[in-house]
């Protein structure tokens, strides 16, 4: 398995690479969730095509300094579960050599993005939009693998790949979970043992406020649980299309119940899918 810190060792690397390239991006602190999406690339990509896994703490999509200092960087471990999950190379640059000190252009989605995390996170999506597509370019990939419980990226990013009619084929990956529910994220690791062991509510809330019959009484069911909790804070709480993510209030086509709620500085982030009524 090859290691390329910087663009130009990348183009190196990619020179001689196989085909297809199934990327994997990620920011690393790497989980079975991730190692998961490994795997799926590497089904995809076959046994003669390659699987790269990219490994970069995005900047431009933190909102709040202080969220991006104490992301967690856990690179010998993450190594370690790319080579044991098939990867064939690992694309760890910095961001001096991702971004220009003068850079000035920006990918920007104006729909998908106004609500649920694009309206609480000011101008997150543009840094995901314009990393991913700098990802896609660099690594000249013909699929990339996403998983589902960051519902609203992957939407995104669907949407990116084809108004710019990009050549690049999204997998999604089901949403991977502890034994108690808890959604899988490198951010869990942050929890203290008593906010750990109560984060499960998050999931608890969403499974029961799905099964009632009216959006008014599945909002207050879900606020009623995580609410009951002296250790949370709701972000925001929403019903929201599935497919253009704009709030509803009559469920009449697929939809999502999605929040995300605090833990003292950790934002946790979770969905469920609500079927037509």
């Amino acid at each position: 398995m090859w290691i390329a810190r910087s663009k130009a060792e990348l183009e190196q690397q990619l020179a001689t690479s196989p085909r297809p390239v199934v990327l994997v991006p990620t920011m690393g602190a790497l989980h079975p969730g991730h190692a998961a999406l490994i795997d799926l690339a590497r089904k995809h990509a076959g046994p003669d095509g390659a699987v790269l896994v990219s490994i970069f703490v995005n900047p431009i999509q933190f909102d709040k300094p202080a969220d991006l200092e104490k992301y967690p960087r856990t690179e010998d471990a993450d190594l370690i579960i790319c080579r044991n999950h098939g990867a064939d190379g690992v694309f760890i640059p910095d961001a001096e050599d991702m971004y220009f000190d003068n850079r000035s252009i920006t990918v920007t989605e104006t729909h998908l993005s106004k609500h649920l995390c694009g309206a609480t996170r000011p101008g997150h999506f543009d840094g995901v939009c314009t990393v991913v597509l700098k990802l896609f370019n660099l690594t000249h990939c013909d699929a990339a693998v996403f998983g589902e419980k960051d519902f609203q990226q992957l939407a995104i990013i669907r949407r990116m790949v084809r108004d710019l009619d990009l050549r690049v084929q999204i997998i999604p990956h089901p949403t991977l979970r502890e034994a108690d529910g808890l959604a899988m994220s490198s951010r869990n690791r942050r929890l203290t043992p008593e906010q750990r062991a109560d984060a499960s509510r998050i999931r608890e809330a969403l499974t029961l406020a799905a099964q009632k019959p009216s959006p008014s009484e599945i909002l207050v069911t879900a606020r009623e649980i995580i609410e009951a909790s002296k250790l949370t804070k709701i972000d925001y709480l929403a019903i929201v299309d599935e497919e253009n993510l704009q709030p509803t209030e009559q469920i009449t086509r697929p939809s999502i119940l999605a929040c995300a709620v605090f833990y003292g500085e950790v934002r946790l982030i979770d969905h469920i899918r609500i079927p037509k009524a």
